[in-house]
């Protein structure tokens, strides 16, 4: 799907919790599945939200500040990071 364009091989990626960014940014969603990730400590219908749907994420793999666009900037749940990272060459720093 062209993903590759922006986050070429060797990217570099951690693993952490999603934080909203600021009121009007305050979720996030997966580069390749589009699953969504938000912050339960951003609202309690943020909290609720997360609680109701077990399909909302609270963490994954996010672009650090090697990338272009900063850290943080691009996430990928832990399921599209294990199928695509091997064939993308990405790799994995400690937060």
């Amino acid at each position: 799907m062209g993903q590759e364009k922006f986050l070429p091989s060797g990217t570099t990626w951690v693993h952490k919790r999603y934080r909203a960014e600021s009121e009007t940014w305050e979720h996030e969603h997966c580069e390749f599945c589009a699953a969504k990730f938000m912050d339960p400590d951003y609202s309690d219908q943020h909290r609720q939200a997360i609680a109701n749907d077990p399909r909302i994420l609270t963490e994954g793999f996010t672009t650090t500040g090697q990338h272009p666009k900063g850290p943080g900037y691009y996430w990928v749940c832990a399921n599209c990071f294990g199928d695509f990272a091997e064939e993308l060459g990405w790799r994995t720093q400690t937060s």
